[in-house]
């Protein structure tokens, strides 16, 4: 078993790199200084290990080592330039190094704090490597946002980031788990806060042929990497920013275990009052299906296969997924403010009313649920409310009963259309539990098939989901 030894410091990991004399690559860093490198040249012994620096710049430079790409802080770039660097590499000191040497090219494209603007400080890393004498090439690819205040402080927090990778990619490859777990060393300030947020990763190449990355990616928000990771409407996994920016964003919180009719009926009728909103266009909406991490199962095995059936579920109704570890709402509308300023839509069970309006939810704000929901409704954010039935009472946003001291605030949201009761449901759906559908899909066949749309009932039967076949004990 690989275990993760936290105690090392950036030395001395790159230190170790160094001494090993199989291992030898190069660093091509643009953008932040040459920080990865320097941190393995300050370690000493460095002659053991790298084989070259480089930094181009210059955007013209860059194009004629490169080629051409649609933008410099890209995923596209950073393949350019791993491809590139790994090839001449290999073409240059094949015939005259040892066949035990194993070969690496280390390569980062960030836009760090700049001097006279305002910018999204994030970049693209990554390294490709043998991992055995002669092996072909394994790849870890991620994207990144620094946290720090000022370009001095980001450009050390890459270079320790990279010692990180170019360690944990020698060490740790047989566990990526532990690669992943390992990435924030030597990160973490006097605060107590990340330097450096990790919000994708992809393994790829010879060693990582059975990795499911999406897996990965959910442990990146397990390992505190990062706060939330998105899937896009095929399943792959994507930056947040590429997904989001610019958009306007409807979002649907739920457990989803199954997708249901009722979650349809509920993302359908708000999007045609999302539609109606000042400055929404149909065509820059994103729909997104999210679950916090409290909704999955704390048994890893059960929760990793549970996940992926879900993500899969809503990929076929259309959804974009998001995995977060927001429990309160505020937050998760604040961590979506970062990547767009267009209108937020949030769609929401009458059922679920008290995670929004519980006080024990916001303690330890200085303005409690005040705070709370000036944080949620401050600019161009709404939330649809879907009814429910209870005793054969219809539940609405006009008829629901919440705490004595809270019924005013519920007055002002809804006078001022901050919350809104969804208009057009449909009464059928109003009964479907899907925690109730999840008990009776291992018994087999019964009237749960008719509350799910055709399409996941199918799949769910065809992949034997959520226990589909496995047969009750007589």
């Amino acid at each position: 078993m690989i275990e993760h030894d936290k105690n090392l410091t950036t030395e001395q990991k790159a230190l170790a790199v160094n001494l090993n004399d199989q291992q030898y690559g190069t660093f091509v860093e643009i953008g932040a200084g040459q920080e990865v490198a320097r941190q393995f040249f300050s370690a000493g012994a460095a002659a053991g290990t790298v084989a070259k620096t480089m930094s181009a710049y210059d955007m013209q430079v860059s194009d004629d080592i490169y080629g051409k790409a649609g933008r410099y802080v890209s995923r596209e770039r950073l393949e350019q330039m791993l491809d590139y660097e790994y090839d001449l590499l290999r073409k240059r000191l094949d015939a005259v190094r040892s066949q035990e040497t194993l070969y690496f090219s280390y390569a980062a494209t960030v836009t760090a704090k700049s001097y006279s603007q305002k910018n999204e400080c994030h970049g693209w890393i990554g390294i490709r490597l043998q991992l055995e004498p002669g092996a072909p090439a394994s790849e870890i690819l991620m994207h990144v946002r620094m946290l720090d205040d000022t370009n001095r402080e980001q450009s050390e927090a890459l270079g320790i980031l990279g010692v990180n990778v170019v360690y944990g990619a020698f060490n740790y490859n047989q566990a990526p788990k532990v690669f992943i777990e390992s990435l924030l060393d030597n990160l973490i300030n006097p605060f107590g806060q990340k330097r450096i947020e990790i919000d994708l990763i992809h393994f790829s190449g010879h060693q990582f042929s059975d990795v499911e990355n999406r897996l990965m990616n959910l442990h990146l928000v397990r390992s505190w990497c990062c706060r939330a990771v998105m899937f896009d409407a095929k399943g792959s996994s994507e930056v947040p920013m590429s997904l989001l920016r610019k958009k306007d964003v409807l979002v649907i919180r739920g457990s989803f275990k199954p997708p249901t009719k009722v979650h349809v009926d509920m993302t359908e009728a708000a999007m045609k009052q999302f539609l109606e909103e000042d400055g929404v266009e149909s065509d820059k909406v994103c729909t997104v299906a999210e679950i916090t991490m409290a909704e999955l199962d704390s048994d890893v095995e059960t929760e990793d296969a549970d996940f992926l059936a879900r993500v899969d579920l809503l990929n076929k109704l259309g959804y974009n997924v998001l995995i977060s570890d927001y429990l309160r709402f505020f937050r998760l509308r604040s961590w979506m403010r970062r990547y767009t300023q267009n209108r937020i839509g949030i769609v929401l069970s009458i059922l679920d009313f008290d995670q929004l309006f519980d006080a024990k939810y916001y303690k330890g704000l200085e303005g409690g649920i005040l705070e709370a929901m000036g944080k949620l409704f401050s600019g161009n954010t709404n939330v649809y409310v879907y009814p429910t039935r209870r005793d054969n009472k219809l539940i609405t946003l006009d008829n629901v009963e919440v705490d004595d001291n809270a019924q005013y605030l519920l007055k002002h949201l809804t006078y001022n259309r901050l919350l809104a009761p969804i208009e057009n449901w449909n009464d059928e759906n109003l009964h479907i539990s899907a925690r109730h559908i999840a008990t009776k899909i291992p018994l087999g066949q019964g009237d749960w098939e008719q509350q799910l749309p055709e399409e996941i009932r199918e799949v769910i039967k065809a992949r034997c989901m959520f226990g589909y076949c496995e047969l009750p004990e007589a």
